[in-house]
């Protein structure tokens, strides 16, 4: 049974997704050269603005997505602190040993990997596959196989959960229940995924027959029934960027929450 997630679309859902993807994946390279503390702070702020009120989703469901990361965030921050090294010590208790610096670090690592979490979702949120891979084929120049290939592999996935659920109650009707124990594992495993690779190997044949004979392996133009452009909103988003990581840098020499300006020092 599918869950529905009911959403607005918003004027992230608009952007082009090629440019989307180059965008967040230059934010991902541009976050890892960040160890200012105050910066990565206001810079998460402008990542969490776009996650929270741009992406069209109920802020239950967006917490709820959140919420794994969030104990990434929780945990990363939490070793570094107790267990990182440095010469100015906040609190010592046997192998517990928290120092100034290892704070610093440790809510660095914990927002960069937040940053990370929230710029992630924010483009599966936002962008549809098939969009994104008519938009690699049209702006990028994606070769038609390799992106329709994709695209029917992301198919595949829910037939796959289907034929799963199909085995598991034919199974149920013939009245053979799974054991208990390691011995019931290794037989659900030969009972199980042998049957379903061989689906798929056999429907992936045929994908493969099927696309040879539209000659998706040739060389010719194609015409797409999507088209995927550029828009204002392009434009919306690079300048959103430019703008919030400005601000975010001047906000954290000016007004900065900690006296650190370098994390690894």
């Amino acid at each position: 049974m599918c869950m529905n997630i009911s959403f607005e679309e918003s004027w992230l859902h608009k952007v082009n997704p090629a440019l989307k993807l180059f965008t967040l994946t230059f934010l991902f390279v541009f976050a890892v050269t960040i160890h200012h503390l105050n910066y990565m702070i206001t810079f998460t702020l402008t990542v969490s603005i776009l996650f929270f009120f741009c992406t069209g989703q109920p802020y239950k469901h967006l917490l709820l997505f959140l919420l794994p990361f969030l104990l990434v965030f929780f945990s990363t921050a939490v070793s570094m602190i107790l267990f990182g090294k440095g010469e100015t010590t906040l609190f010592k208790w046997g192998l517990v040993n928290v120092t100034e610096e290892s704070l610093y670090r440790g809510l660095h690592l914990g927002f960069r990997a937040l940053v990370f979490a929230m710029m992630g979702i924010t483009f599966v949120l936002t962008t549809k596959p098939v969009q994104l891979f008519y938009s690699l084929m049209q702006q990028l120049k994606l070769h038609p196989k390799y992106a329709y290939s994709f695209m029917a592999a992301i198919r595949l996935i829910p037939i796959m959960f289907e034929e799963l659920q199909t085995i598991r109650d034919a199974r149920k009707v013939r009245g053979i229940q799974s054991q208990k124990g390691l011995s019931g594992v290794l037989k659900s495993i030969k009972s199980l995924p042998i049957p379903l690779l061989s689906q798929s190997i056999r429907r992936a044949f045929r994908i493969a027959v099927a696309m040879e004979a539209k000659r998706f392996n040739s060389s010719n133009a194609r015409t797409f029934y999507y088209h995927i452009g550029f828009s204002i909103y392009d434009l919306l988003f690079i300048v959103y960027f430019v703008l919030t990581i400005s601000l975010a840098y001047f906000f954290a020499l000016e007004f900065p929450l900690f006296p650190v300006t370098d994390v690894r020092h």
